[in-house]
């Protein structure tokens, strides 16, 4: 029998799709599987539009069957087949998929939903198989014909057997190479992960003949092996059902079978949307953050499904950034899909899904911390670095998204609170949200900067974590409310102020002698407004905060920056009546003084103090 040609664009169409268009050769058998799929759903339309179909589910299945033997693999299904026109024009033409005009055909009516639409998941099968053998009795038709091809030579058409409605897909595997192990699809393990990997949720059964042990009849210890029918597909996917039916147990026992993770989520969202762009999702979020989540090696994503069918395991577009500790799936059928169904063109349907996917987390977060605030504290706890993160990253772009979610430490609550409940809890002269930035806690509380704002009643968050002053700097105000760090040269309090300044004017030669002593290391020596029983502490000169210095210090590109610091001196303390007289009767011992107030300023600051001996000896000098 004479060979028919492939058209010219159809042959390097098929080189390019075999050695470039599909990164992993694995999914040839995804491939077939939705268009035996769509071959039933077909007839399962036909039965509803032709009253002499009839189409009874327990008939439609798809079966795999290895040949280890004859290095075979076939796919089978008892679809709608294929007349000896429709093979030639659906597989003699590459790219010309019979799913995509039979919907285009039936768009506007229902029951119509077909997974592959492009026509060149076929073709995959030449990836691993050096002959494709296609055997195909279409409804309501006597007759049935082979197609059968070795790739780009062409393809041949005749006449075959075949007593059941449907199409039998053959492929000849090709021989393992140093490089590629073909033989591993023909594994019967290989195949059940495979199919439960990319469709599992296909609709129909897939069947399989399956190799077992027993035990013989009448022997204690002897077994024998025996192959029985399985279905290896579970067919009803979780997402799909109404939620009424669903237990967490169930939610649970999916999460962990899925991997996710290994111990129970601590939320679960459950959603169908039905409108310009239809969707399932299941997302959950973790009860703790894996052991790479803040590290380059973590891959944001959701696994994305269309009808069903794994299209990509980690689809990364699906999920901002900040909410890159989500896991879990969405299902659509109303994507775009390029020809290889592993790359999803960045269409509006993509973007729409996104941007509610988005939504929706932020609002289940907001009612978990108003309704559920012990399971809030535990999420934040594990994840909040990461929308502080996000606050900071995109020149704070995502800020209006984020603040609401945001929490910290509160100096009056001895909690985690939420900006809003700082805000709603303001006293009536309070002008600014007050926070304080410290390795800890324990070390904030005891930070002489503290004093005076805790002394006035005013709440103040504490900033613990590297990120925290950074996204608020690009926060910069909640609810017209401005923050204003304790360190701050100016904290707003006009009485104070103005006592400083004047106590500031009547000490200035003292004071420029002790910046003079320092020798550039501080921007300015003055009284201060906000020390009650410490005698001295360091202010922020500038934008870039003392803190924020101590974490870009720590960065790979040390840049060794400086923040501008401003020496404060409390002059109500004793200590500033042994600084007077040092500057009226001995001004080396007032040297001494202003270098070990100034280290003792560093160390407050958890800062490294430039000279620790000569520091020492200072000290042993004015005990003297």
């Amino acid at each position: 029998m004479a060979t028919k040609q492939f058209k010219a664009e159809s042959k390097r169409l098929l080189n390019l799709m075999i050695n470039s268009i599909y990164t992993n050769k694995e999914i040839f058998l995804r491939e077939l599987i939705s268009n035996a799929s769509d071959a039933i759903d077909k007839s399962y339309y036909r039965s509803l539009v032709d009253e002499n179909v009839s189409f009874n589910k327990e008939d439609f299945y798809i079966r795999i069957a290895a040949d280890k033997e004859n290095k075979t693999l076939t796919i089978t299904d008892t679809g709608i087949g294929m007349t000896k026109d429709e093979l030639e024009n659906n597989l003699g033409t590459i790219a010309k998929s019979g799913s995509f005009t039979f919907k285009n055909e039936n768009e506007a009516k229902e029951g119509v939903d077909i997974i592959g639409q492009f026509g060149v998941g076929f073709y995959s099968a030449f990836m691993v198989s050096d002959l494709v053998t296609v055997k195909s009795r279409a409804l309501n038709s006597d007759e049935a014909y082979k197609w059968e091809s070795k790739g780009v030579e062409g393809y041949t058409i005749e006449p075959c057997e075949k007593n059941e409605v449907g199409t039998e897909i053959t492929l000849k595997i090709k021989e393992s190479t140093d490089d590629e192990k073909y033989d591993e699809f023909l594994d019967e393990y290989k195949i059940r992960s495979l199919i439960k990997k990319y469709s599992d949720f296909i609709k129909y059964p897939i069947k399989m003949m399956v190799k077992k042990s027993k035990l013989k009849e009448g022997s204690k210890d002897e077994h024998e092996d025996y192959f029985e029918d399985e279905t290896l597909n579970s067919m009803v996917p979780i997402w799909r059902k109404n939620k009424n039916e669903l237990k967490p147990e169930d939610y649970n026992q999916f999460y962990m079978d899925k991997h996710f993770g290994y111990e129970k989520p601590l939320k679960v969202i459950h959603s169908s949307v039905e409108g310009v762009v239809s969707y399932n999702t299941l997302l959950f979020i973790p009860a703790r953050a894996p052991f790479d989540f803040y590290t380059k090696e973590f891959e944001k994503g959701l696994e994305l499904y269309s009808n069903g069918v794994l299209i990509m395991e980690k689809c990364g577009d699906l999920l901002p950034d900040y909410f890159s500790f989500v896991q879990g799936l969405v299902d659509s059928a109303d994507l775009s899909l390029n020809i290889s169904r592993e790359l999803l063109q960045h269409d509006r349907q993509l973007k729409f899904i996104a941007k509610k996917i988005k939504e929706k987390i932020k609002s289940e977060l907001l009612l978990m911390q108003k309704n559920d605030r012990e399971k809030y504290d535990e999420f934040y706890k594990n994840f909040g670095k990461q929308l502080k993160y996000g606050v900071y990253a995109d020149f704070g772009s995502n800020k209006e998204v984020l603040q609401d979610l945001l929490m910290f430490y509160s100096s009056t609550e001895k909690k985690l609170v939420s900006l809003d409940e700082y805000v709603s809890r303001m006293k009536e002269d309070q002008k600014f949200i007050y926070y304080a930035t410290g390795e800890n806690i324990d070390k904030i509380e005891k930070l002489p900067q503290t004093e005076v704002v805790k002394d006035k009643g005013y709440e103040i968050l504490y900033f613990t974590d590297e990120v925290d002053e950074f996204a608020i700097k690009m926060l910069m105000k909640y609810k017209e409310k401005e923050f204003k760090s304790v360190s701050s040269k100016d904290l707003g309090f006009e009485s104070d102020d103005k006592e400083s300044e004047k106590e500031t004017k009547e000490n200035k030669e003292l004071f420029d002698f002790m910046k003079e002593t320092l020798n550039g290391k501080v921007k300015e020596v003055r009284a201060s407004n906000r020390l009650k029983t410490h005698p001295v502490c360091l202010a922020n000169g500038g934008e870039l905060s003392i803190d924020m210095e101590k974490v870009l210090n720590t960065m790979p590109n040390n840049q060794n920056v400086k923040a501008d610091k401003i020496l404060e001196i409390n002059t109500n303390h004793k200590m500033f009546k042994s600084i007077k007289d040092a500057f009226e009767n001995d001004k080396d011992k007032l040297k001494m003084l202003s270098n070990v107030l100034y280290n003792q300023a560093l160390m407050i600051e958890g800062l490294p103090v430039d000279d620790p001996v000569e520091f020492a000896n200072d000290v042993c000098s004015l005990i003297k």
